[in-house]
């Protein structure tokens, strides 16, 4: 039999505290009814002798000490799941928000996942094409990776996150099912809309599962919505043998919600107010990507976060490059260029990416390729500095050569249109023909029987005679 609390003993923000409880459990669900008929969902975050802390998640509005009445659950918090979540949208907690009624299902799932062996862990083997030539060649994604974007403020990260959304596949030559789950947090409700339109729109929207938690939704709702978008795409991965990418947006709503909580328990705060566990936290929501033995499917994670200030060594992003597997960084100065995407190739890398490009996986050519366009823009940056103190005029012609090239590179490869979907040969094909405005003898990074294949000095010649 439940037992029903009447009042409670104290509300602080989002945080509630209730006395006399007996058998209460960390991360346990309450359920609160507000003046007998407005019900809110409830969990345990701090338990001392009779007293329970509770996250409301939506919200202290309306709650007084008197007027509330609280019952526990016995069970943390539980999602219903089913392949009917394809195509639907949900809110941050997992309710339906779309008009089409609940999920029916016998299963649930705890929104905290399992504990998992990692040696049940298999090494991440296979690319995820985005369509986008800057990922797909130099920064590839892996299947079961976790690959980070740096944003900031005002960078067109919500485009490019729709973008990978309709565009991601696993190529055109996979039969394997294939969806997408995508969470967010802290979203305007223009740019909610945005997303939602766009998937429409494109078809994408059948594979889709979204779970939205808005701008003006309660803060504590946003600590739960990375968690639950999880549960849905390790259901969907490791139970439904599908491939699953998941997109989460903004990490650093998640971070600050983190922060706005502690705060109000009255924690000491560590690097710029941010709680001493950010860390275990973040690192609970990144490692629930990867491949499990004896599974078909897979779950691969890109968080997108915005730093505060374009800063990199900021606490969210520092901590993020430590627990995942590279990162994507995009530069305002490219951006104010009207490159898009404004990917910053030199500081973006994907560590896994070497384990599933290559014969077999893209094209025999793809390591060395993206190697030498690495190695040649990095040049383009000594070529420019140069330029900026003795003049364009006074650089050698191999210079000149290197300034011609960084320009194309910069309009050709990393500039895509919106809706430019473009496959892994278009973007290899059009490495090799910016890397023919460059002498041979400069390309040091590809291998002798590569660079005779793909080498064409027609190309270059070609590019010369436009040029002039």
């Amino acid at each position: 039999m439940s037992i029903e609390y009447l009042g409670l003993s104290e509300i602080n923000g989002p945080l509630i505290v209730l006395e006399g409880v007996q058998g209460a459990a960390y991360d346990e669900i309450v359920e609160l009814t507000v003046e007998g008929n407005k019900h809110k969902l409830g969990r345990i975050v701090e338990i001392y002798e009779d007293k329970a802390v509770i996250q409301v998640f939506e919200g202290t509005e309306e709650m007084s000490l008197k007027n509330t009445h609280t019952k526990l659950t016995g069970h943390p918090m539980e999602i219903a799941l089913s392949e009917d979540i394809l195509g639907r949208v949900f809110s941050g907690i997992g309710e339906p928000i779309d008009g089409l009624g609940p999920i029916i299902s016998d299963v649930k799932k705890d929104v905290n996942g399992e504990p998992l062996n990692p040696y049940t862990r298999e090494y991440p083997r296979n690319f995820i094409k985005t369509g986008i030539s800057t990922i797909d060649c130099l920064t590839t994604l892996i299947r079961g990776q976790k690959l980070p974007i740096f944003s900031g403020n005002g960078l067109p990260h919500d485009q490019l996150a729709a973008q990978i959304v309709r565009q991601a596949s696993l190529g055109s030559d996979s039969d394997e099912e294939f969806a997408i789950v995508f969470g967010a947090m802290g979203l305007k409700h223009d740019v909610a809309e945005f997303f939602r339109r766009t998937f429409e729109e494109s078809g994408a929207s059948s594979h889709v599962v979204m779970f939205l938690n808005l701008a003006n939704d309660p803060v504590v709702e946003r600590l739960i919505t990375p968690k639950v978008a999880l549960t849905a795409a390790e259901y969907l991965a490791f139970e439904k043998g599908m491939h699953i990418l998941v997109v989460l947006t903004d990490m650093t709503s998640f971070a600050e919600a983190m922060r706005e909580v502690s705060s109000s328990k009255g924690e000491i705060p560590s690097r710029k107010g941010y709680p001493g566990y950010l860390y275990s936290e973040l690192a609970t929501i990144y490692e629930r990507a990867g491949i499990i033995k004896g599974s078909k499917g897979s779950v691969t994670q890109i968080p997108i976060l915005t730093m505060p200030n374009d800063d990199i060594t900021h606490p969210i992003p520092d901590l993020t490059g430590y627990i995942t597997e590279g990162q994507i960084v995009l530069e305002r100065a490219l951006h104010q260029k009207a490159i898009y995407p404004p990917i910053n190739v030199l500081p973006s890398l994907s560590r896994l990416m070497k384990d599933g490009i290559g014969e077999g996986y893209t094209r025999e050519d793809h390591q060395d390729l993206a190697n030498q366009l690495f190695s040649s823009y990095a040049r383009v940056g000594d070529a420019r500095a140069l330029a900026s103190v003795i003049g364009e005029d006074e650089l050698s012609p191999i210079d000149k050569k290197y300034l011609q090239f960084g320009t194309a590179f910069e309009n050709e490869f990393i500039s895509q249109g919106l809706m430019e979907d473009r496959s892994i040969e278009d973007t290899l094909n059009l490495g090799w023909k910016l890397l023919a405005i460059l002498p041979r003898e400069e390309l040091d990074r590809v291998d002798t029987k590569i660079l005779d294949k793909y080498y064409h000095t027609s190309t270059a010649d070609e590019t010369s005679s436009s040029e002039a």
